[in-house]
């Protein structure tokens, strides 16, 4: 480790004692997490803005995307015909003037300033003449102080009310000479570690961020505060997935093609090459005496419930049980009827265990896991439960892993003797985000749909076409189809006009289809409540099923033709994607009506999926449109929160994080070695729950 510079204290020093800061300006710094001069080194600008992107306002042109930089001569508040009232200033610049306009922010007239020198992005359109309508603008300073861009890289930090964009980088520009010095001590990785990873020292990375020459230079230090953040969640997931894999012996599976020959021969279709590789890594990891721990994930419709069919017949033919387990109750009937289907005629037996077995039923099932006699157990949640007991359990599936936590899938691989762990994920998504998430698993992926699936015909339609669509449901439901109709929202909101499911459920079954059969699914039903009406509608008592996004990952409804999705522009790509897959199931051709409210931007994002269904590229797309977080939204616990790692660009960074994450662990698994031992403290002050959520904390 670097020698500590003496007076290393400096970084704790509360920041409301740095140079040019004070009491009232320190509240606004605690707003932005900045409590520390540490705190202060590390809020690094958010983008950056250098002379060569800056446009003369003399040169914009209606359709640019354009940033400018100009003084605002005279501002004021309109109010439209429609009530909305509009803040507009006018900014000039050495080269002309330009109104910028931003609708329903008439606040901002207490915000800006006549003499204001303003940043503004955004697109120019015409209204009345030329106007910039920003996404975003920054205040630099006043007419009368001299605020030159010029020739410049421009920081534009993250700031806050009362703590203008100006004051902010004065204070930073004070203090960043004196902390800089101190920052070497606080390096966790040695010289020769930041060779191989290629990145800069911390104190270069956070000089060249705070006050760069070029992008080129702001981006090197970006990388560098990336190439920790991620190396730290690969070390954390390589100790998992040794203490997995390597700390306790698997079980060495032999094959005897007692069942997997037979099932292959009775196959009614070929299994793609994707399907004939990924079944080879898993069969080379169940017959190794290393436990394995794999990923497969595969787009809607790619097999892997077939592939995973014959890794559990893997685990049978040698003397094991092996147990499915799946979000929900219906998903895991569906899998108990699939399995019985393909399996009918070998000498395999099939139990399922879900809380809707009556007390006989379940004390049975129990009974048959107990002794053996279950080869293959399927179930929901309730397989973890302390009543389970298990013979021999040699294999542990876990489908739709996105809607299981850690530890539930962690929990079902305590179970039985140190059985094989296989997860399964229906939601594509990259791989330089898989793994970032599921980086303690080893990654298989179904990139390829079998031959002959029917493509689902998808368009986006604008709401005054509601009526046309209804019509096509109509017919759809004349011709003996069955229809899903998905709202983002239960009951009717006062703050967002969206259409919600009980309203429209009520208005559809009153005014638009009273002769057909209607049904509704929400996730604040009661869970029996769900299930009926879905039995219903698989069993074709039901037309029309009025639904929230509670569908998206559900049963196979093969007459279902037709999706359609309203305020298709509030869901992300991806879970309009998962929705589409609820169609498509069966031989007649289907279709996906993406309602939205007209607006060109929503209707070219959506027009994404209207020409692709590759779930993995929709994913990408998602993924920068969104973001990660949004991309998976409240359900997935644990999720690493990153302010520097970017999935898209720095994919070579997080292979070279992973190698040598993982080249640490194989030769020190427990960090006990006195030269790892700066890796374990941080990975115990910074991810302690995450640690412990993996069982290595």
């Amino acid at each position: 480790m670097p020698v500590p510079v003496p007076g290393y204290a400096l970084l704790d020093r509360p920041v409301q004692y740095l140079k040019g800061v004070g009491p009232r300006r320190a509240e606004a710094l605690e707003r932005l997490g900045v409590h520390t001069a540490r705190d202060l080194l590390h809020h690094v600008p958010r983008r950056y803005e250098e002379a060569s992107t800056v446009a003369r306002i003399g040169s914009l042109e209606v359709g640019m995307d354009a940033t400018v930089i100009g003084e605002v001569v005279s501002k004021g508040v309109l109010k439209a015909r429609s009530g909305l009232r509009i803040f507009q200033a006018v900014l000039r610049d050495e080269s002309g003037l330009i109104e910028c306009s931003w609708p329903g922010q008439p606040f901002l007239d207490r915000t800006i300033r006549k003499g204001d020198i303003l940043l503004a992005s955004g697109p120019v359109r015409f209204f009345h003449g030329r106007q910039l309508q920003p996404r975003e603008y920054v205040i630099l300073g006043h007419g009368e102080e001299d605020v030159d861009a010029s020739g410049k890289v421009l920081p534009i930090y993250p700031t806050t009310e009362g703590l203008s964009q100006r004051v902010l980088r004065g204070i930073i520009a004070q203090s960043l000479d004196a902390l800089l010095p101190h920052a070497g001590a606080e390096e966790v990785f040695r010289p020769e570690e930041l060779r191989a990873a290629g990145v800069p020292a911390l104190p270069q990375a956070l000089e060249w961020l705070h006050r760069p020459a070029t992008l080129a230079e702001a981006e090197h230090g970006r990388r560098r505060l990336a190439y920790e953040e991620i190396f730290f969640v690969q070390l954390l997931h390589a100790r998992a997935h040794a203490r997995a894999t390597a700390e306790r012996r698997g079980i060495p599976f032999r094959r005897t093609d007692e069942l997997i020959a037979p099932l292959y021969r009775k196959l009614p279709f070929r299994l793609t090459a994707a399907q004939a590789r990924v079944l080879r890594e898993i069969v080379a990891d169940m017959e190794s005496p290393r436990r394995m721990n794999r990923l497969v994930q595969g787009d809607v419709g790619s097999g892997k419930t077939v592939v995973a069919l014959f890794a559990m017949l893997l685990a049978v033919e040698s003397g094991y049980q092996a147990a499915l387990m799946a979000p929900t109750e219906i998903l895991a009937e569906q899998h108990d009827r699939n399995l019985r289907a393909l399996l009918d005629g070998l000498p395999v037996e099939v139990v399922l265990l879900t809380g809707r077995l009556g007390a006989a039923e379940r004390r049975r099932a129990l009974e048959r896991i107990g002794s053996g006699a279950a080869h293959i157990v399927v179930g929901t949640h309730a397989l973890i439960q302390d009543a389970v007991s298990f013979h021999r359990l040699g294999l542990a599936v876990v489908d739709e892993q996105h809607r299981f936590g850690v530890r539930q899938r962690m929990a079902l691989a305590e179970l039985g003797d140190s059985p094989d762990v296989l997860v399964m994920s229906a939601t594509p998504i990259p791989r330089s985000l898989a793994l970032t998430i599921y980086g303690d698993l080893d990654l298989s992926v179904l990139d390829e749909l079998p031959p002959g699936r029917q493509r689902i015909r998808t368009g986006v339609r604008p709401a005054h076409k509601r009526q046309s669509v209804y019509d096509f449901i109509r017919q759809q439901v004349g011709e003996g189809r069955q229809a899903y109709i998905v709202y983002p929202l239960v009951e009717e909101s006062d703050k967002v006009e969206l259409r919600a499911a009980v309203a429209e459920y009520e208005r559809l079954a009153a005014e638009v289809f009273p002769d057909l059969r209607l049904g509704l699914i929400h996730g604040q039903m009661a869970a029996e409540e769900k299930d009926c009406t879905m039995r219903a509608f698989a069993a074709g008592e039901l037309d029309v099923l009025v639904s929230t996004t509670v569908i998206e990952v559900g049963i196979d409804v093969a007459n279902a033709t037709v999706m359609v999705i309203e305020h298709a522009e509030r869901f992300g790509l991806s879970q309009l994607h998962q929705l589409r897959g609820r169609v498509g199931r069966g031989a007649a051709e289907s279709f996906c009506i993406l309602m939205t409210d007209g607006d060109p931007e929503a209707s070219a994002r959506l027009d994404v999926l209207a020409r692709t269904e590759d779930g993995f590229e929709i994913a990408r797309a998602d993924l920068r449109l969104r973001g990660m977080g949004d991309f998976f939204g409240p359900r997935q616990h644990g999720l690493p929160s990153f302010r520097f790692f970017d999935h898209e660009r720095d994919e070579g960074l997080l292979m070279t994080a992973r190698r040598e994450a993982r080249r640490l662990v194989e030769a020190d698994p427990e960090l006990a070695d006195p030269a790892n031992q700066r890796f374990r403290t941080v990975l115990e002050t910074r991810y302690g729950e995450r640690a412990r959520m993996y069982g290595v904390g």
